[in-house]
């Protein structure tokens, strides 16, 4: 039974999916098991039923993390006070190691957009962003991750770099960064930038998580438009960014994040494992060198 808060341990989780709750309750003989898992809350926005005695049941296992879709942190009227209050409930009734959210916004004070739309990179979107989440962080009564974003376009009128404003944003609010770098591929692809300078321009000391996950593409005359689509396995091009980050920064809880054409269990867990596989030789000198 859980005691008491767990923490995310430097290792690999899943992104836990209904088809996969009796695969993590009751694993089969020399099967692989994460070491965590992560679930969107806004699935769990109801007093009981199965999705709650499922999530109680692994909640007493492994420890949980809460990756928010829902808060619109960007939105320039305010966040939807309906929406955080039940974030906090649910907090309170399971103690997640970690929550997250998204450097994004969804709809306005009226309406809700099924999307995570880009925010501009500005002063006054810093100022405005850091109080959103100075208020989520004060209702929580805990740190908030917030990600880095899949782009597809950039504003003419942005003032700083995406890097430089997430590490100005996690000054500003104490936030930190949960780092998706599969999103960092499918930006710098969309926007023509450089995606090792832009992981080697993150500081590990602001990295709480990190998410690995594919992505789509598709061809518009001979260039290459990446859709996030998490619905594949991680390209070979993220893996060696995280190898390029890990490198440096040392083990940190890995995700593999996996919610359209969702596979088998062994399928992710393969994935998982390997994550584990190239944090462990990140971390060893000589498995470096095999």
């Amino acid at each position: 039974m859980k005691t008491g808060p767990m923490t995310l341990p430097p290792n690999t989780g899943i992104g836990l999916k209904p088809a996969h709750y009796r695969d993590v309750l009751e694993p089969q003989p020399g099967s692989a098991a994460p070491a965590w898992v992560e679930v969107h809350p806004q699935n769990y926005f109801v007093d009981g039923g199965p999705p709650h005695r499922w999530l109680t049941a692994v909640a007493e296992r492994l420890p949980v993390s809460f990756h928010s879709v829902g808060l619109s942190i960007g939105t320039a009227d305010g966040l939807d006070t309906d929406e955080l209050d039940q974030l906090a409930a649910l907090c309170d009734r399971y103690e997640p190691a970690s929550v997250s959210d998204h450097l994004s916004w969804s709809g306005n004070g009226a309406d809700r957009y099924p999307d995570l739309l880009p925010i501009a990179y500005t002063r006054t979107s810093l100022d405005h962003v850091s109080a959103q989440i100075g208020r989520v962080q004060d209702r929580l009564r805990r740190p908030l991750l917030i990600e880095n974003p899949s782009r597809y376009l950039a504003f003419a009128k942005d003032e700083m770099d995406e890097v430089g404003f997430i590490h100005a944003l996690c000054s500003q609010s104490g936030c930190g960064l949960l780092f998706d770098i599969n999103n960092v591929e499918v930006s710098c692809t969309n926007l023509q930038t450089d995606p090792f300078a832009y992981v080697d321009a993150i500081d590990p000391a602001i990295v709480g998580e990190i998410h690995l996950a594919g992505h789509a593409t598709e061809w518009h005359d001979d260039r290459a438009l990446l859709i996030d689509d998490h619905g594949s396995p991680v390209s070979d091009l993220t893996w060696q960014l995280f190898d390029r980050f890990i490198g440096r920064a040392g083990p940190r809880p890995v995700l593999i994040e996996w919610d359209t054409d969702v596979p088998d269990f062994a399928v992710l867990m393969a994935q998982a494992q390997k994550a584990g596989d190239h944090m462990a030789r990140a971390a060893s000198p000589l498995l470096q060198a095999v």
